[in-house]
């Protein structure tokens, strides 16, 4: 089943359990996905890894709307994006944890052999491929930097 069947079927269960919050997050996925089928090329469906990069700019977008809500003490606007945060989190992969993204970071850099700061976008570039989907770039920026200084 494609992501955006179970979003549909979701949605249909959302709006039977009157649950306003979920039903915010799952329309806001849907949107994101028909605007991602219709940009580029019209198709039918979209890969696994276009669907988590969807997801992933949803996610993202969530939380700097949260961070900038919090710091303007709007905390009503906060909750809203927190809670549709949480709705768009069940549909992506589950996320490592730090010290599972620098060991894998770790074996990337002996793989491409990067001794200093000037290669990390060598060492980027082969991270960014295997953690697709499962760290966000801002944490495995952090990692690479930390690792190679």
């Amino acid at each position: 089943m494609s992501l955006e069947q179970k979003i549909n079927q979701d949605i249909k269960a959302a709006m039977i359990a009157k649950d306003n919050a979920k039903l915010r997050g799952l329309r806001a996925i849907k949107a994101a996905i028909l605007l991602a089928k219709t940009e580029k090329i019209q198709v039918e469906e979209l890969s696994e890894d276009t669907e988590i990069k969807v997801l992933q700019k949803l996610a993202k977008q969530r939380k700097e709307s949260g961070d900038i809500y919090k710091t303007q003490n709007r905390e009503d606007l906060y909750q809203i994006e927190m809670e549709e945060l949480q709705v768009i989190e069940e549909y992506l992969p589950k996320q490592l944890d730090r010290s599972a993204i620098e060991d894998i970071v770790k074996d990337i850099i002996a793989e491409v052999g990067a001794t200093s700061i000037k290669e990390m976008g060598k060492v980027m570039g082969a991270a960014n491929q295997r953690l697709a989907g499962q760290a966000d770039g801002k944490t495995i920026s952090e990692v690479v930097k930390s690792l190679l200084s």
